[in-house]
């Protein structure tokens, strides 16, 4: 009846919503599907809260199915950002053990487009976190917030929420709290470690603290969260300088699984495997690579459609083997092309056309230093029109031995399915003679064999 005359079931909701606390399970589940097909604009507050209500008791084999209707809806019909994120944290809190597996995924995405809310947000899901970790995807999303917005949290008092006095240590001891317990997915554990790392950034306090746990799990069982600590206790040792601009907040990530998120997430991953890190750099001291060549060329364009199709394309470059070799000499019809020099640093490229990929070009980055000083903590990146894929390996090493010693090399994969015009925008960091060094070009001069 409800496909055929919606409006005429919809005279008969208080019975169907009454049916709900039916005693009879079967009786109950069918009360329940159709008081979801019920649910529209116009009535979602209210069905809501009886919904919300029935979650709170009903058995917990209708827990999932209640839980996710009530998350559908709510994305569905959501009158007021405010009210869609107060709705899901109730189906957390209440329920979290029996949500969707993209729940958690879906609340980071509304709190981080919804600016306006971050504080209020933060402060709730702290307080939902101090109440209760046994809900893990509610302790998820509370470690992703407070990592991201943890500033907020100590910043005096929200007008939408009661007072909260929170200090700094409460706050490290509450993620500790999750590390420690028993009832944390690796996952979880995950979520808090990073939201930890991000605190560095957003305190004001000493880090000793923190560095001492993220120091931990370095010999952690579990390999991700070993990986993870290993490389935040590099990132301290080793790439400090480069902290605070690496941990930013994170950008919004546009949903809809479109070509442009296939190209945003590509050019994301270029950035973390040269920072070593991962987590993506935004805006400030990383200058924004994503846009820098966007903005030497006016308003961004849509990219054009790949041709023949995006899949086939992306399956030759995910085939391709990963242990190619990293210094691979160019065929004599694509000359080296020098593109830096600086006291004795050299930055040359070489370049190599897959013959049975056209539209890939393989490009070497080869540094050479001839001072007398070595080049240490040495960071190339790069950046490519949006029209463009790029993939930016891992380089050799870090530190340019002096007296022309071993070269660092590193390789870049470009696909350029619309045999455009190649410009590339380069970014060096290093510290030579005991200066830090950072420069910044754009490489406009490649020779034509690279892209017709």
């Amino acid at each position: 009846m409800v496909q055929s005359d919606h409006s005429a079931v919809q005279r008969h909701r208080p019975t169907v919503v009454e049916c709900l606390r039916e005693v009879d399970a079967s009786l109950s589940r069918r009360a329940l599907e159709l008081s979801l097909a019920l649910v529209n604009s116009s009535n979602v507050r209210a069905m809501t809260q009886e919904l919300q209500s029935f979650l709170e008791s009903c058995s917990p084999d209708l827990r999932a199915d209640c839980a996710s209707g009530i998350l559908l809806a709510a994305e569905r019909f959501a009158p007021t950002k405010r009210w869609h994120i107060d709705t899901i944290l109730r189906v957390l809190t209440t329920a979290g053990t029996h949500v969707r597996d993209d729940a958690v995924a879906n609340l980071t995405q509304l709190i981080g487009g919804a600016q306006e809310l971050h504080a209020y947000s933060v402060r709730r899901l702290y307080s939902a976190l101090a109440e209760d970790i046994s809900q893990q995807p509610l302790v998820q999303v509370a470690a992703w917030c407070i990592g991201e917005y943890g500033d907020l949290l100590l910043e005096g008092s929200c007008e939408e929420t009661e007072p909260l006095q929170v200090e700094e240590e409460d706050v490290l001891a509450l993620l500790e709290k999750v590390l420690q317990s028993h009832m944390s997915l690796p996952a979880t554990r995950g979520y808090a470690l990073t939201a930890l790392m991000k605190l560095s950034t957003r305190l004001r306090g000493d880090n000793n603290r923190i560095r001492q746990v993220v120091s931990i799990y370095g010999s952690c069982l579990d390999m991700e969260l070993q990986q993870r600590a290993v490389e935040y206790n590099t990132l301290f040792r080793k790439y400090d300088h480069m902290r605070a601009a690496i941990l930013e907040k994170m950008p919004l990530v546009e949903r809809g699984g479109t070509q442009d998120e296939e190209i945003k997430e590509s050019k994301e991953a270029q950035l973390s495997e040269a920072s070593l890190v991962p987590t993506e750099p935004q805006a400030s001291e990383l200058l924004d690579l994503l846009d820098l060549l966007d903005g030497t060329s006016g308003a961004a364009q849509p990219p054009p459609p790949l041709e023949p199709s995006p899949g086939d394309v992306l399956v030759h470059l995910l085939d391709l083997p990963c242990d190619l070799p990293s210094a691979s000499p160019p065929p004599a019809s694509i000359p080296n092309l020098r593109v830096f020099e600086r006291e004795g640093l050299q930055l040359n490229l070489s370049f190599v056309r897959p013959p049975g990929t056209p539209a890939l070009l393989l490009i070497t980055i080869t540094a050479i230093n001839t001072s007398e000083a070595d080049v240490i903590h040495f960071i190339c990146q790069a950046a490519v029109p949006k029209s463009f894929q790029l993939q930016l390996q891992a380089p050799s090493g870090d530190t340019v031995p002096a007296h022309s010693g071993l070269p660092v090399t590193q390789l870049l994969r470009i696909l350029n399915p619309n045999k455009a015009p190649l410009r590339l925008k380069l970014r060096l960091t290093y510290n030579h003679f005991g200066q830090s060094v950072q420069e910044i070009f754009e490489v406009n001069n490649l020779p034509m064999e690279t892209w017709q």
